[in-house]
């Protein structure tokens, strides 16, 4: 049986399932993985399956952890004690404000790894903020939609480069000032781009009308603690200190978490806290041990070293162009399923080149597999936190960034020998 036959009827099972039978991803994963063994031969291929279920194991951990602190961080009004703060030291000053909007709803992002977090929790409180300043409903959506992107793709926490890190044995290291390059200019022009025209600043009685609507509890230093500690013992791990630098993401949010808990005892149960994160986190963390088993699978049947092969057999030009077209439509399913299947082969085909920038750059491309409809998680979410019916409205404000951030990512990659030397 040829090498690639195995593959197309995985990923037509897969598609096929998640598509036509509305499946969780996670789920159609891991039946197009079994139906991959069966179909090449290898029977159930437990020992694959399970070995593959387990190889994001890493990953599973920082995300689980990582929704343990948000969800504390949502649950003692720190996030809205931070977006009041924000509001008074910014409302006169319409272009400041709007990029603390922009920085406010990427923030659980770039502690998750995930979009959809971001639109869902800091989303919500922005989108209030910028129709105040005059952003209409569809560009607000379309603004807390990148956002969530942006925040995705940003450090610490870049869960499409640890799955493409693991798929090629890359560490996950060195990749802060990388994905701050990609993700700042990007940031900066999103948000000029989408808001700068319509927006103005608020007056001292809207002002106050939007802060009478956040929940009101205690805006001292004390709430911003567990923050500080998360963010003292990030910059550590980069550090020569010999325990600090080798305490890990997982054990690190955690502890964030726990002091949370701490401070916020008698009005919060760390356990139904913990309870409430994992139920969130779960269609991600079923999305990573699918993803794990397929790849397992395209190994075991050879997919993955014709996938490899065929990418290195194509010219620069449309090696290129395979990344900027397939990487985003491919994350219409699932961005986490972009970066595992296409994002490693597309590493291992640019061998030559950095694979932290590659696989940083990659990232953003792949990111951008959450407008794709029919999925279009960040337009679909972000259109529900507005009240926007219709998301595609929402998707139609959101193609110029898309294609800008699809454009720079791409150019990065080409410039990725120059950059090396900077990095």
């Amino acid at each position: 049986m040829p090498d690639y036959l195995p593959l197309l009827l995985m990923v037509l099972i897969f598609f096929g399932l998640a598509m036509g039978f509305r499946l969780q991803i996670g789920l159609a994963l891991a039946l197009a993985s079994l139906g991959g063994a069966l179909i090449s031969g290898h029977g159930l291929a437990l020992r694959h399956l399970v070995e593959g279920g387990f190889g994001y194991l890493d990953t599973i951990l920082i995300i689980a952890t990582a929704m343990i602190f948000m969800t504390s961080l949502q649950k003692s009004g720190m996030l809205d004690a931070f977006t009041s703060f924000l509001l008074r030291a910014f409302y006169r000053h319409r272009f400041l404000l709007l990029f603390s909007m922009m920085l406010l709803t990427m923030f659980p992002g770039m502690i998750t790894g995930s979009s959809t977090t971001a639109v869902l929790t800091t989303g919500a409180l922005a989108s209030p903020v910028l129709m105040k300043m005059g952003m209409s409903r569809v560009k607000t959506a379309a603004f807390i939609a990148m956002a969530g992107i942006l925040g995705m793709i940003a450090p610490p926490v870049n869960i499409l480069v640890m799955i493409m890190g693991a798929g090629v044995d890359m560490p996950y290291v060195g990749l802060t000032f990388p994905l701050l390059a990609l993700v700042i200019p990007l940031a900066v022009i999103f948000t000029l781009w989408i808001g700068a025209k319509e927006v103005k600043s608020l007056t001292s009685s809207e002002l106050e009308e939007i802060i009478a609507s956040l929940p009101a509890g205690q805006s001292n230093f004390r709430i911003y603690l567990p923050l500080v500690l998360v963010a003292a013992l990030l910059l550590a791990q980069n550090s020569a200190l010999p325990f600090l630098s080798q305490l890990g993401l997982p054990l690190i949010f955690l502890l964030g978490g726990l002091l949370n808990w701490l401070l916020h005892w008698k009005k919060m149960n760390f356990f139904l806290v913990t309870q409430q994160a994992l139920a969130e986190a779960l269609p991600i963390l079923a999305i990573l041990v699918g993803v794990g088993m397929f790849i397992q699978i395209m190994t075991l049947t050879g997919g993955r070293g014709w996938i490899v092969l065929v990418f290195l057999s194509l010219p620069p030009a449309l090696l290129y162009l395979g990344m900027g077209i397939s990487m985003p439509l491919f994350g219409a399913v699932s961005a986490f399923g972009s970066a595992s299947i296409l994002g490693v082969p597309f590493i291992l085909a640019l061998i030559n080149t950095n694979a932290i920038l590659t696989s940083s750059a990659l990232s953003a491309i792949a990111g951008l597999g959450d407008l794709m409809p029919p999925t279009a998680l960040a337009g679909m979410f972000a259109a529900q936190v507005v009240g926007e019916k219709n998301y595609f409205r929402v998707l139609r404000h959101c193609l110029v960034p898309a294609l800008f951030e699809l454009v720079f990512a791409l150019g990065f990659l080409l410039g990725g020998p120059f950059l090396a030397k900077i990095f």
